[in-house]
């Protein structure tokens, strides 16, 4: 090795124990070494307790740990929590934990920025600087983790892909970070409890559904209409509704599972009986359910939330047509913590 120190992270179980028998130590090292940087969570060398203090002088002289640190937090009046993560290179992202009665949520981010460009989103307005590493969404969870059971006497239970970022534009290190927080030496958590939310990705979605993910996917639609959608999402024309609906479709016959789509009503925009219209027909394609989300200000005139009445219209005609839908109150408004908010304003 050189004398720029490794982030340890980035080695497997079986490189650990290689590295350890290749400079004279027993390769069960390697595996507590592992079991404490994925399973316990360990931020420094000096953390590992069972191991000797040369073992540990050895690991520190060779290797960092590139944690995240919590570098600000703002708790809103209802619970929720936005963290401002600083990473190791010095660059900010934000991640939020969302209580409820019976659960706690973390939403994590993927990127620093992000790769599209809603014009209703904060985040899009960001340059994306680069993909956060599997270590470093991991860490998110870990932290919010912690903070649910400091507040809430209990550990996280969901986890949804929603925060900075499209997460199939990092596809690998993404499907990395599941996999340690779903694997029995990582978090053990169930697939079942994550939700992976995309834009909308046609090649990146097959991709997806040919690795038979265990864990639940989302679709931010907005519109079921090319026209409205690439007004309010411009790279619609890179990624169009039909290339979309071949995707929705593809990954059904591959999966089985049913897709979420996370719908905001906005007024005058999408809040016509044309647009109910064309979700009920899109809602058609594979088995769904539908998430009609309140819209959260960005200080964008352009979008204002729509009225109770056209919400009302979407339930109802939703219902009518025996389509699963839930209208979702936003939480954290007043921290800018809510749904197309997070844009590292502290």
């Amino acid at each position: 090795m050189n004398n720029e120190k490794v982030d340890i992270r980035k080695f497997s179980r079986d490189d650990l124990r290689t590295y350890f028998t290749n400079n004279g130590h027993q390769a069960f090292r390697g595996n507590q070494v592992y079991e404490w940087l994925w399973k316990k969570g360990a931020h420094s060398f000096d953390a590992m307790t069972n191991l000797s203090k040369d073992t540990r002088t050895f690991l520190d002289d060779h290797f960092v740990i590139n944690h995240i640190q919590v570098d600000h937090m703002q708790r809103s009046k209802d619970g929720t929590i936005k963290n401002a993560v600083k990473l190791h290179d010095g660059l900010t992202v934000e991640s939020v934990m969302i209580p409820t009665p019976t659960r706690t949520t973390a939403c994590v981010s993927s990127q620093v920025g992000c790769s599209l460009n809603c014009e209703f989103c904060a985040t899009a307005r960001l340059k994306r600087m680069r993909n956060l590493n599997p270590d470093e969404i991991y860490d998110q969870v870990v932290a919010i983790d912690a903070q649910s059971r400091a507040y809430h006497s209990r550990p996280l239970s969901n986890i949804v892909f929603m925060g900075m970022g499209e997460p199939l534009m990092n596809y690998k290190n993404v499907l990395a970070s599941i996999d340690k927080i779903t694997g029995d030496d990582g978090l053990g958590m169930s697939p079942k409890r994550i939700t992976l939310s995309t834009s909308g990705v046609p090649k990146m979605m097959k991709k997806l559904a040919d690795d038979r993910p265990k864990f639940n996917l989302a679709l931010s639609l907005h519109s079921a209409i090319d026209e409205k959608r690439v007004k309010i999402m411009p790279f619609n024309d890179q990624f169009p509704l039909d290339d979309i609906k071949e995707a929705l479709k593809y990954w059904y016959e591959k999966t089985g599972t049913r897709v979420t789509y996370e719908y905001v009503v906005w007024k005058g925009i999408n809040d016509t009986q044309e647009d109910v219209d064309a979700l009920i027909k899109f809602c058609k394609i594979i088995p769904c359910k539908v998430n009609i989300i309140e819209y959260n200000s960005i200080d964008d005139a352009r979008f204002e939330q729509a009225s109770p009445k056209a919400i009302d219209l979407y339930q109802s005609q939703l219902e009518k047509n025996r389509v699963v839908v839930n209208v979702r109150r936003s939480r954290g408004k007043d921290i800018d913590a809510a749904c197309g908010q997070l844009a590292n304003k502290s």
